[in-house]
């Protein structure tokens, strides 16, 4: 029996797993109601933000890619 964590289920969701990995959790999904149930409550988060469809305002755009310019121009040397 393979104690199957959080990490594990989110990277079997995602195809992450290798094939000995996937296998084992697939199994173990199968047999294991306590592990199926965790599953599905992983899966049911996913889906929930899947649906939200959220994306950055342009504020939070503009202030990233500020920072990253100013960040640029300490690294660059000044000739």
């Amino acid at each position: 029996m393979h104690n199957f964590t959080p990490e594990d289920l989110l990277q079997y969701l995602y195809n992450e797993t290798s094939p000995a990995q996937t296998a084992a959790i697939k199994a173990a999904l199968e047999t294991d109601w306590s592990l199926r149930e965790k599953f599905e409550v992983i899966t049911s988060a996913q889906s929930r933000l899947e649906a939200l469809k959220m994306s950055p305002s342009q504020q939070t755009i503009d202030n990233i890619l500020s920072y990253a310019e100013k960040a640029v121009a300490e690294l660059t040397p000044h000739a």
